[in-house]
Order: C-alpha cells, then structure tokens, then sequence
C-alpha cells in the first residue's frame, strides 16, 4: 500500500501544495488525492470583480492537474473523522462515501460570517465564493435591465467591502453605491492612504456611512442599530468570514472561532497526521500574533506545511519558512488601488503606494497567484524521494515507509 496523503480543498495554497508534493515525493510510495467542490480554480482575490460583470480565468482542476499523478474527487467535503482517518464527502449526483488518508491536508477555506445577524443568510449576497459571485452578479444586471438606478448597499469596511465597493461603482455606473462602515473608514490605513481611499469613493460617487452597525438585513433595506433604514435592492455582506464546523465537529483542536490549532510546521496539535493552512489554521507569525486570514496567508502556510510533509515523510530536515503579513494591497476598481505596508504590531507604516503603480502591483499579485497554483508542477527539477523507513510501521502504511 502507498502512503495516502488527501488535500481537501484545491484553492490557492491546495491546488499549489497538491502539486509541489507530487512534484518532491516518488509516486512509487505516495497516493495524493485532492477533493474539491467545484471542478474549476477559483481565484477567491478577483471574485469582486466577476460580480460586478468581469470574465475571470476559472481553470478547469482536471487541466491543472493533468500528467501530475494526482487523483482529483469533485465532492463536498461533510466530516473528517481523525480517530480513524477517513473524511466523509457527498457528491453532485447526491452519492455519498469515504476517503482513508495518512496524512490529510486541511484547506477548506473560509466562508461569510453573519454574525448572527437576522436576514443575511436569506436576503444578502455576497462574493466569498464564485457561485454567490455570480448571483450578485446576475441580480446587478437585472438592476441595470430595469434601468430604474437600483441601489447597492455593501455592508463591511474592510478589504473585501472596499474592493467590492469601488469595482461595482466602477464597472456600473448607473448603480447608486453606498459603503457601510462599523467605525472610521480606512482606520486601519495610514493617513495618507486613508485620504487616498476616500478620494476614490468621491471620484467613484460612493456613499460612505461610517459609525453604522446593521442589526438586520430584509429584502429591500437593511435596518441600522440608530433605528435608520437604509432602502437596498442589493446588500451585499462584506462583514468579516468564518470557518467551517466541521474540523471542529470531528475532534480536531481548534481556537473558539474554530480554525485548527496549529505548530509551527502547520501541524494539528490534538492529531499529528493533519496539518491546516489558510483561513483554516491558527497559526502564529514570526511577530507572535496569529496570521489573519489572506491569500498571503495561504501561501506561507502552504509552504511550510509542504515542507513539513516531505521532510518528516522523508526523513530529512524541516526548513522554517517565513510567516509574515507586511502589507495590504487593496483595489480601488482597475486602474486604481493602494499598497500599505505594516509593521510588526499590525500597524500600518506611515508611508503607503497608491494610484495605477498600487494598481499594477495588486495586478500582479493576483496574476502571479493564479499561474503558480494553475501550474503547480512547472520549472520545478523532478527530486522524487523515497520514503523513509520506520520501524514500527504503522497501520495504512508499509514497511519501509513513514507517517508523518
């Protein structure tokens, strides 16, 4: 029997991972199987700009991982039974079954958090995931159709709010724009960038409400702690994400938010055999705070937990890879954005980038995310290694060849 090791979740840091230990480990040894729900990549960083009308590259997963030896199962992910290590999935066709694993890969991502605030589920929309994209997307352009100037409220101040904001403004002009923001908007930018931030929304015509705490969402308005209401023919719910029951529904370790305690190789703490990256792993930075939930996240706790499993697999040394957050780099529609640098502590520097080269660096980023996790094998030299042998061998596994 070869060592199973199944990633559950192929967006930025699953997709890139499945492929660097296809790469780095000898398919002689290794099974890697990656479950999914949806049979495209989805670039989570641009889904602000499919709802507001934009065509975004969604390679199909099959394609990214075609001649690579990894097995691809399109199927929803319902439980993970760490005690006796299988993840339940369902799929399309409403089949159900099993997967067994040795060492599973936990990176299922994040989904909107309502706060328990009443009417979000059934009446927002949101751009946490390409399907609710394109129905926000579908509802815009039944406003536009309508020609009456429906408003579009966006509820959340922070990165996902203010992108989705200014690219909806930008890409529907025709669309009244209104800006909900808890506090001060743009409190966690610089003074320069927060100017630069309001400019944009007053070039762009966005409302902005700032001290303003919704405490419920119906279809046509959404209603205000002051006791204001807000008319609304599409609120969309930028107000934070969370994560998934289900690690913690299976026993794994996990904080009061529910993302999975992790070591510094991104190992789970309660059960050795998963490790966690991305918006599901608590995991600390170099600072000593823990990392916030970001692309940039995924992609240093990828790595370290790629690193993790081929060297324990292997037998050889574990290299620390850096886990840093040093900036934000935030769109401001497409031509342009603001790139603010933080320091340590999480504050920001007083210095900041904005305009088109804020744009162009943003651009960047999101497109250099996209090639890496669609060619996770590309330029990459062949070191297949053999597994390392372990006495004991354990169970689902061979002698001759390790657990991690």
């Amino acid at each position: 029997m070869k060592h199973r090791i199944v990633l559950l979740g192929a967006g930025y840091a699953g997709a890139y991972t499945a492929g660097i230990l296809a790469r780095r480990l000898s398919p002689a040894d290794t099974e890697i199987t990656v479950v999914n729900a949806e049979p495209d990549f989805v670039q989570r960083m641009r889904l602000h700009q499919l709802a507001a009308g934009q065509e975004i590259a969604a390679p199909k997963l099959a394609d990214v991982f075609a001649g690579t030896g990894i097995r691809l199962r399109l199927a929803r992910v319902t439980a993970v039974d760490p005690e006796r290590r299988v993840v339940a999935v369902a799929h399309a066709d409403g089949g159900s079954g099993e997967l067994g694993y040795d060492t599973l890969f936990y990176a299922l991502g994040s989904r909107v958090a309502d706060h328990g605030v009443p009417g979000v589920a059934e009446n927002a929309f949101d751009v946490a995931g390409r399907p609710s994209a394109l129905t926000l997307r579908e509802r815009l352009d039944g406003l536009e159709r309508r020609g009456a100037g429906g408003s579009v409220l966006v509820v959340g101040d922070g990165l996902t709010g203010i992108e989705t904001a200014t690219e909806i403004a930008e890409s529907r002009p025709g669309l009244p724009v209104t800006l909900v923001a808890r506090g001060e908007l743009g409190a966690r930018l610089a003074v320069g960038a927060g100017g630069h931030l309001r400019r944009a929304c007053d070039r762009l015509g966005i409302t902005v409400l700032e001290h303003t705490t919704v405490e419920a969402v119906e279809a046509t308005r959404v209603l205000c702690a002051d006791g204001t209401a807000l008319a609304s023919d599409a609120t969309v719910w930028a107000a934070g994400f969370a994560v998934s029951p289900i690690a913690a529904a299976g026993g794994l370790e996990v904080t009061a938010n529910g993302r999975i305690v992790v070591d510094r190789t991104m190992r789970s703490l309660s059960h050795p055999d998963v490790y966690a990256v991305g918006d599901s792993a608590h995991a600390i930075g170099d600072n000593g705070r823990p990392l916030p939930m970001s692309c940039a996240s995924a992609g240093y706790t990828g790595r370290q937990a790629t690193d993790a499993i081929v060297g324990r697999l292997t037998g050889r040394g574990i290299e620390n890879t850096r886990l840093v957050y040093a900036y934000n780099a935030i769109s401001l529609g497409r031509r342009d954005g603001i790139l603010q640098r933080v320091d340590d502590e999480a504050r920001p520097r007083p210095t900041y980038v904005g305009g088109r080269k804020a744009a162009r660096i943003k651009w960047g980023i999101v497109t250099a995310a996209l090639w890496s996790s669609s060619h996770p094998t590309f330029g990459l030299p062949r070191r297949t290694r053999r597994l390392a042998a372990v006495p004991d061998g354990s169970a689902h596994t061979p002698a001759g060849q390790a657990v991690a």
